[in-house]
């Protein structure tokens, strides 16, 4: 998820377990427990695009790194604030909650998170929640805000606020997940009465909500591509298809990037000409306006050729074309508009 979710949850977690014990150090705290895995922001600094696209949400996203980073944290803390009466189990349990929920939250998303590093480079991806979404996120800003405000050590604080938070949340990611099946089933319906032999297929939020869900379905020449909306009433699913043409990489497959780009995609990939380069296009990340034009690139692509050009890969394609007008007609297309 976004880092703010992180910061939001993490306070709100913060205030949970030391609340009492630790005020507002307990959100302070939480907050940039909550926010360690992301450390990893860091190996952009020397690795290169397609190395960084691994590099991120690997090890620090791992089971075996918590185990391990969460016992020195945890002495660390306790040596720091032996006065306020909270014992190194409970520093433990702090940081150990604190970062499991961080690799459960990011595992919702699309982007994959290596929990299994470096035993297996398997990622786990639940596409169930966009990176960001404000209906998850909100409820969990105020309640932390909240709480910043109004808590202090030794003193009791109301904990319905962020308990209300974390209650809709919850919810609202069940609502997310009969949003997905009722979207799944209608998609295999579509493959069904199209006569479209697939071998797998995904769903996964369109930006910022959980009821508009972009569909990707793979045969053996490409792949089928289109949005749905839970609240759509025409039974008509459009699929647009565009070819795989794998075979454009056969000069190229023993690059390093390449094989980066191959595995990060989870074979979920295009490629194509754009001028006087190759372009490669992972098609988990969704197309620019993708909701309204159907035959637009995928928000996710990298030059082959000019590989120069390929910083912010997962985010240059994902704002492209955004304005207010677009974004209203996003926002109908969520609910049902299919003009």
């Amino acid at each position: 998820m976004d880092s703010l979710t992180h910061i939001a949850l993490g306070a709100g977690v913060g205030a949970l377990l030391g609340g009492r014990a630790l005020g507002r150090k307990a959100l302070v705290l939480g907050a940039v427990a909550q926010s360690l895995p992301d450390i990893d922001f860091l190996a952009g600094l020397w690795c290169n695009p397609a190395e960084d696209l691994l590099a991120h949400r690997g090890f620090t996203h791992s089971f075996l790194c918590i185990v391990l980073l969460a016992p020195l944290l945890s002495a660390g803390a306790s040596r720091l604030y032996a006065s306020a009466d909270y014992s190194y189990k409970r520093w433990l349990a702090f940081f150990l909650l604190q970062m499991l929920t961080h690799l459960l939250l990011d595992a919702l998303n699309v982007y994959g998170t290596g929990w299994w590093e470096p035993f297996s480079h398997e990622r786990v991806s639940g596409n169930l929640l966009f990176v960001a979404d404000p209906l998850f996120t909100i409820p969990l800003l105020g309640a932390a805000s909240w709480l910043f405000f109004t808590i202090a050590p030794g003193k009791k604080f109301s904990v319905r606020p962020i308990l209300v938070a974390f209650v809709f949340c919850s919810l609202y990611l069940l609502a997310a997940l009969m949003s997905k099946r009722v979207v799944e089933k209608e998609l295999l319906d579509t493959c069904q009465k199209k006569g479209i032999a697939f071998s797998r297929y995904f769903t996964t939020p369109a930006p910022f909500t959980s009821f508009l869900w972009y569909c990707v379905v793979a045969d053996d020449r490409g792949f089928h591509v289109g949005y749905r909306s839970v609240f759509d009433q025409s039974e008509e699913f459009n699929l647009s298809y565009f070819l795989q043409q794998d075979s454009l990489l056969d000069l190229v497959h023993d690059r390093e990037d390449v094989q980066h780009l191959r595995r990060f995609s989870q074979g979920y990939y295009v490629v194509r000409h754009q001028g006087d380069s190759l372009v490669f296009s992972d098609l988990r990340f969704g197309q620019q306006m993708g909701w309204v034009r159907p035959q637009v690139p995928f928000s996710f692509y990298y030059f082959l050729e000019h590989p120069g050009q390929n910083d912010f890969l997962i985010q240059r394609g994902r704002i492209a074309g955004w304005n207010q007008s677009n974004f209203i007609d996003y926002a109908r297309r969520v609910f049902g508009s299919q003009r």
